[in-house]
């Protein structure tokens, strides 16, 4: 059953519309799209074949989107981009280099998506780059595929390999006869007359061949370009030079490639450069004319050597003249070489699959998003985050969900069924600085996405979603580059919970939080449930033991309950019988051993020992777990560990979302909440208590 996809407005834009396999290629790709109830409108400047498009069904527009003038380009974008809303067209294609710059501005600015396809072989020129830019990169052939790879680094999940197809009714088979006796040929050669076509090699290879079929006619078919005239006429000085005018005939441009086809009895591609693909190879297999061609871009993936055709060096003359001789003389050779041919251009060249598969990439590119959360700030932040990632996750099932985080925090998501993938931002070490601010936009634009929720909301990540041609940015208009939003909302003090204030963003992009969860979650495996299990043998732990977590870091000293109090809670713990197990990062194994000093009970030291998910499975562990505002709080709330959070210079409300276990102790003090990460007194953290936090902790081990 065939594919059946939607009905799109689709809007194809190239320089112009005169003879060549683009835009053969564009004009029988739109008559096949109208035919299956899409609407399509080409973009040109106009040419030869516009009549044709236009008899078929397709809206044309002329506009001057093949000039290369700086100011045009400007004043196309504008143009282009009135006419992609005015027709609310959901797809734009671009398939030449000048209009990919235009087509690639005007769809940033309206929600059109952006698709390219490579028909030639680039110069790594700063202008050929946008070639890479769509949000799916089509190349007809494996070269150009690898081409856009290697030299433009366009990720290999964006390039589609469509091959081009060739309509089977207009191009009969004619089927040879090796007994009609014929003695008389026709060779043709298609293609425009550039250096890289290869002419001048084969005329030379004619010379020869002629010498044992006289009666051989050669067509070439094709011209040179009007800015290039000395092409065309070198090519005549060489026929006249090797005296062979009697046999070759120039019959310059051609529309009616079916009857030209239909003459030939072979067709010789003889290109010494880079050809994207050999939209003539096709159309000479459609129509059962045996091909020699040289072994080079494209006809390598559609010839099998010696089966549907031959293959020879670029520019060795006398394989070439060897081959042409073979085909000739071996007529039951040449008709098995197109029977061949035709079976596989019926089976993988056709007009039919080449639509079909555009569609569908159309459908894909269409309806499946490309979504990047931003949240390169601190571990705790993106546990706070999963929420949202999950909300995001139920109302685009079948999108695409990158996250952008921080390498500090790569286990976090680790695990985390609602992404995809997970892009690292080491802004401490690889990417700090201007030049890591640069790499990492240059790394968002090559994936191509189509919206972003800035979570983080600063000016580093407002300045990567924008620097990364993200078209829909969503996230908090504020005085940190917030104008590079553009899709943003004020911030409003409230008082919310963080989920909550995420939470606001995705409703702007559209997202259902509607009864979503708020519930924190972070995964460890076996692997650290295995660790874990070993490290607690070693501190001869048993499973009756009561086990009580202390985390004495924070990002800030300010957030640090006094080391003094610790030491005491640990002591009166110990009296009970209780296991207290110290975290901390590896930057607190100091601190952790002048915890272990100060106590006079021995305590279990894990401070520096763990990983993100290796201090989930631990804190998972413990009865209780008492900590400052830090990301440990976060993963005991993910883990459902009964948590005592100790909050002194930030607020709850903004940082602690509500759990089912967790109790926070926080005093009122004139100067909070400070929000400072130095402080002489401290007094908002040495109010606390230790007998309320002792009380606090034997309550909920009791219950």
């Amino acid at each position: 059953m065939s594919y059946q996809p939607s009905a799109m407005n689709i809007l194809q834009i190239l320089p112009r519309l005169d003879v060549g396999g683009v835009e053969t290629g564009t004009i029988d790709i739109s008559k096949e799209l109208i035919k299956k109830g899409h609407k399509v409108i080409v973009v040109s400047n106009g040419g030869r074949l516009v009549k044709e498009l236009i008899n078929s069904g397709v809206r044309h527009i002329k506009l001057p989107v093949d000039k290369k003038s700086v100011f045009t380009v400007i004043k196309m974008v504008k143009r282009l981009r009135y006419i992609i809303r005015e027709e609310r067209v959901d797809i734009i294609h671009a398939r030449s280099r000048v209009p990919a710059i235009i087509a690639f501005f005007a769809a940033r600015q309206t929600d059109a998506c952006f698709i390219t396809t490579a028909h030639g072989y680039y110069s790594t020129h700063l202008l050929s780059r946008v070639m890479g830019w769509g949000k799916y990169v089509v190349v007809a052939s494996s070269v150009i595929g690898r081409h856009m790879i290697e030299d433009f680094g366009v990720p290999r999940e964006r390039i589609r390999f469509i091959p081009r197809g060739v309509d089977l009714e207009r191009f009969r088979f004619k089927p040879i006869d090796p007994a009609s006796g014929k003695t008389e040929y026709k060779i043709g050669v298609v293609g425009r007359i550039t250096p890289i076509k290869g002419h001048a090699f084969f005329i030379q290879a004619i010379a020869r061949v002629v010498r044992i079929f006289p009666r051989t006619k050669v067509l070439i078919v094709g011209d040179a370009p009007d800015s290039k005239p000395e092409y065309r006429d070198n090519l005549k000085s060489l026929v006249k030079k090797l005296n062979i005018e009697r046999f070759i005939e120039f019959l310059g441009s051609r529309h009616d490639m079916p009857e030209v086809m239909s003459e030939l009895d072979l067709l010789v591609l003889p290109s010494i450069g880079q050809e994207a693909f050999g939209r003539v190879i096709i159309e000479a297999g459609a129509s059962g004319v045996p091909v020699v061609a040289t072994r080079i871009g494209g006809a390598v993936d559609i010839i099998e050597d010696g089966k549907t055709g031959l293959l020879v060096k670029p520019g060795d003359i006398m394989e070439m003249v060897d081959s042409i001789i073979k085909l000739l003389k071996d007529r039951s050779l040449a008709r098995d070489m197109a029977d061949e041919a035709r079976k596989r251009i019926e089976k993988e060249y056709s007009l039919a699959r080449m639509t079909e598969d555009t569609a569908k990439l159309y459908e894909e590119a269409h309806s499946k998003k490309k979504i990047l959360v931003v949240k390169i700030g601190a571990i705790g932040d993106v546990i706070l985050s999963v929420p949202s990632i999950k909300a995001l996750r139920n109302s685009f099932p079948e999108a695409f969900i990158s996250a952008l985080v921080g390498v500090e925090s790569r286990r976090v998501l680790k695990k985390c069924p609602y992404i995809d993938e997970a892009v690292l931002y080491d802004r401490k070490e690889k990417d700090k600085g201007l030049r890591g601010l640069l790499k990492i936009s240059s790394i968002l634009r090559r994936k191509a996405f189509d919206i972003s929720i800035d979570l983080q909301n600063n000016r580093t990540s407002h300045l990567m979603t924008w620097m990364g041609t993200i078209p829909k940015r969503f996230g908090y208009s504020n005085r940190k580059m917030g104008f590079l939003i553009n899709n943003k909302l004020k911030y409003l003090n409230i008082g919310a919970g963080p989920v909550e204030e995420q939470f606001r963003i995705l409703k702007r992009a559209g997202v259902n939080t509607i009864g979503a969860s708020k519930r924190l979650e972070i995964w460890p495996g076996k692997e650290d449930d295995y660790y874990v299990d070993n490290f607690l043998k070693n501190e001869w732990v048993s499973e009756t033991h009561a086990m009580v977590g202390i985390n004495i870091g924070g990002s800030w000293k300010t957030k640090r309950w006094p080391l003094k109090y610790f030491a005491k809670l640990s002591d009166t713990l110990a009296a009970k019988d209780i296991r207290v197990i110290v975290t901390g990062s590896r930057g607190e194994t100091d601190t952790a051993m002048e915890l272990a000093q100060l106590a006079r009970s021995k305590v279990i030291n894990a401070a520096g020992k763990t990983n993100i998910t290796q201090l989930a499975a631990l804190i998972k562990r413990c009865s209780v777990y008492v900590t400052g505002d830090s990301a440990p709080m976060h993963i005991a709330s993910a883990m459902g560990t009964d948590f005592i959070a100790l909050f002194g210079p930030t607020d709850p409300r903004r940082h602690l979302e509500p759990a089912d276990k967790g109790r926070v102790i926080k005093k009122e003090v004139s100067c909070g909440p400070c929000y400072k990460a130095s402080c002489k007194k401290n007094i908002c953290m040495e109010k606390i208590s230790v007998d309320e936090v002792y009380k606090l902790v034997m309550e909920r081990i009791n219950s």
